[in-house]
Order: C-alpha cells, then sequence, then structure tokens
C-alpha cells in the first residue's frame, strides 16, 4: 500500500533581468513536453495508485497537520483526493505555475522499479535541425563525441551522479541530476543541481509532481531484461529523495519553451530532498559519499581545456537503464545576444540525460559543476548547457538559506 505525507514548500524564482529570448528553430529543448532527442524522457502514461491519507508507523498513524492540510487546499489540492490519484488532474487552470506555487507531497512506493525503469522515450521531435538564427558568439558546430558507458558500480565512479523522476501530462518522465555541496551545511548537502524544464515546463506550463531523485540507479548496470526483477535496493540502492523544496530562475518559468532553446540560458533548478522513508538519519551528500560544488565564476570558454558531462540517455540507441559520460573541449552557443552565450560539446547522449552535471576545472582549480545539459538537435551530436552566473548563483543561495538553521 503506497502512503502519503506533505512536503509542501512555497518558492522564488531567482530574479535578474528579463529580456526576451529569440526560438532558434535549429535547437531541441531537452524539454519534457516535446520529448526531443536530448529530451528528458515519458512512460506511455502515468501510474497512479491509491494510498493511505497517512504513513503508518508500528500501530500508530503518522497525522498530517492541520496547518499544512489548510495550506494544501489553499493551492486547490485536497490530500485525500492527492493520495487516490488527483495528482493525475493537469486542468491548465489547476495547474500550479507561479513561483510560490510548487507544492510536492511524498507518496511512499510511488517510485517502484517498475515505474522507474518504465520511464522512457516516446520518440518525439522536432522537424527542423540548423542553427541558422543564432545571434552573438558561435562557435562552429563540434564533432560527435561517442559517449561512453561509465563502470559500475556507479556509487565509486561517480557518486554525485543520479535520476531524478517526475510526473507531467505527457506520462512518467526521468532526467539526471547531481549532487551539490551547500555552503549552510559542510559535508552535509541535502541539494540537488539539475535542468529548469525538470521541474517546470516553462511558460505554458507549471510545476511537475512527485519530483524524486535517486542516486546511483542501478548501481551495478543490469541490463534492461535483468532490471524487471530487480528489488528496488539494486534500483535505488541509496533510498529514495524527494523534492521538499524547488527552485528554478524567474526566467525559465516565464520564457522556457518546448522548443527552440526558448529560456535555455537560464535553464537550472536546485532541488532540496528528503529521504522518503526517513532513512538514517543522514544526509545525501553522507549517505552518497561525496558532494560537488557549483562555480558561479567559471572560466569563460577558451580557458576550459575539457569539460565532462555525465547523465543517463534513453533515447535509442541508449536504454536509459545506465550512465554515460562525453568529455570534449566546449565551445560557444548564443540563442541570443541579449542573453549569456552557453557552453556546447559534442556528445551522442540523448533523451534522459537532461539535467545531468557538466564538471569542469572551476575557477580555484578543483572540479566543479560549471552547467548542466539543456538542448541539443534532435539528430543529436551535440549537447548544450547554460553558463551559470549571477542568476544561478541567486537560486542556489535562497535553497541553501532558506534551510541554513536546519540541523
Amino acid at each position: 500500500m503506497r502512503s502519503i505525507r506533505p512536503s509542501f514548500t512555497a518558492r522564488r524564482g531567482g530574479s535578474a533581468r528579463r529580456g526576451p529570448v529569440r526560438a532558434a528553430a535549429a535547437v531541441a529543448l531537452v524539454s519534457a513536453l516535446t520529448l526531443t532527442a536530448t529530451a528528458c524522457e515519458t512512460g506511455d502514461e502515468a501510474a497512479g495508485g491509491e494510498a493511505s491519507a497517512s504513513a503508518v508507523a508500528g500501530d500508530d498513524k503518522i497525522k498530517i497537520p492541520d496547518d499544512i492540510k489548510q495550506r494544501l487546499k489553499e493551492h486547490g489540492i485536497d490530500i485525500d483526493k492527492w493520495r487516490n490519484g488527483a495528482w493525475k488532474n493537469w486542468n491548465k487552470d489547476d495547474w500550479l505555475r507561479e513561483a510560490e506555487d510548487f507544492v510536492n507531497p511524498i507518496i511512499e512506493d510511488l517510485w517502484d522499479p517498475d515505474r522507474m525503469r518504465d520511464a522512457e522515450d516516446p520518440d518525439k521531435g522536432v522537424d527542423e535541425n540548423d542553427i541558422s538564427g543564432d545571434q552573438g558568439v558561435t562557435d562552429p558546430e563540434p564533432e560527435p563525441v561517442d559517449a561512453q558507458a561509465v563502470s559500475t558500480p556507479y556509487h565509486e565512479s561517480v557518486p554525485v551522479a543520479g535520476k531524478v523522476f517526475f510526473d507531467s501530462p505527457e506520462g512518467t518522465m526521468v532526467c539526471s541530476a547531481t549532487v551539490v555541496k551547500d555552503p549552510a551545511h559542510p559535508g552535509k548537502s541535502n541539494m540537488v543541481w539539475t535542468a529548469g524544464h525538470c521541474v517546470h515546463a516553462g511558460k505554458k506550463g507549471g510545476w511537475y509532481r512527485n519530483i524524486a531523485f535517486v542516486p546511483s540507479y542501478n548501481d551495478s548496470g543490469l541490463s534492461a531484461a535483468e532490471l524487471e526483477n530487480a528489488t528496488k535496493e539494486q534500483v535505488a540502492p541509496y533510498g529514495v529523495w524527494w523534492g521538499d523544496w524547488v527552485q528554478t530562475s524567474d526566467q525559465w518559468i516565464e520564457q522556457g519553451g518546448a522548443t527552440g532553446g526558448d529560456g535555455a540560458s537560464y535553464d537550472f533548478a536546485v532541488i532540496h530532498v528528503t529521504p522518503e522513508e526517513g532513512g538514517s538519519g543522514k544526509s545525501l551528500e553522507e549517505t552518497v559519499g561525496s558532494a560537488l560544488p557549483v562555480d558561479f565564476n567559471a572560466p569563460a570558454v577558451p580557458k576550459i581545456d575539457s569539460l565532462t558531462a555525465t547523465g543517463y540517455p534513453a533515447a535509442p540507441p541508449f536504454d536509459g537503464q545506465s550512465m554515460h559520460q562525453c568529455e570534449d573541449k566546449p565551445g560557444r552557443l548564443s540563442l541570443n545576444a541579449s542573453d549569456p552565450t552557453m557552453y556546447r560539446i559534442g556528445c551522442t547522449m540523448t533523451g534522459g540525460s537532461s539535467g545531468g552535471g557538466w564538471v569542469a576545472e572551476g575557477s580555484d582549480g578543483k572540479p566543479a559543476l560549471v552547467s548542466n545539459t539543456s538542448i541539443g538537435p534532435i539528430t543529436g551530436g551535440w549537447l548544450a548547457g547554460p553558463r551559470l552566473g549571477e542568476v544561478a548563483e541567486g537560486v542556489f543561495n535562497e535553497v541553501s538559506e532558506k534551510y541554513a538553521a536546519a540541523q
């Protein structure tokens, strides 16, 4: 039986200049709605299921506080109806989209091995594939770099990487993500970095639902066939961590689009997580044994010799069940002269890799997260990600500061 407990949050987006972003027909956003070649991936349908109104601990029920129930109801969410499947109602008028409207009640055992495995690509995309509309500084298109399988167990190779699962009107979705350091809690971070479009649909939609992070998904690299009989411990060896606070940029909420690269320069998000079942009391960073610093003053493209992108690509020829990486010297991609220029690398990773971290030598000479996968062409071959700066730092700091007083 699935039980539900609330993780209600009210959040703000980062603030900064909000200039228009010109759509480039060449680029297919790694979008949860369009599901392009580098998109977040979806299953055939969003699975629901009944759940009890409260979790059970021994003979005692954990009651949902009345103030939390009231706050949910203020957003039109009845907790009893929600756990019985009301979260699958994507009526546009009721779809929460504003910065302060995020809610993500935890539904225990919703993300079981079958549901996680079935979050795959429906093979949809865009028709055009040139970037002739680019403005500003854009380097020549890079040569494709073949994505390499990460050696198992993943927790030894790339312990900070994992998958983000969530539900959208299109069905059960998946992205990639990275555990990042929290300056307010050294060594004990509960913060995850991913793409904005992995948590919010952008200008034509709202917040996605049932957002959860699984570090080192399929840690031992089981095949798709082997995963059909895998236990939850094999699929999620470090547990399922639900987002109790999610923040993306105001620019993504206001400009983000399913195709063309709208809002891509601001396509990043931070998720603060909590363990689904309470856990051992350890933080996410303590649980996985590592976290990456985020560099908001990373070197410009000409000064970066090598950049490594990590993700779980799911569109063919990949199946979404294994972790891959691409390493390349980045170039520049400008979709609009008024917006920050993006990093671009050659990479054959496909859908499902979006949101995955890009690591380079930071301004202090040590490895740091400097970007995340955002967009790429429908035919594959390269990926682009935002260069993190003032707006990204504002988003990050607000999440960190919100939980600074927490133990």
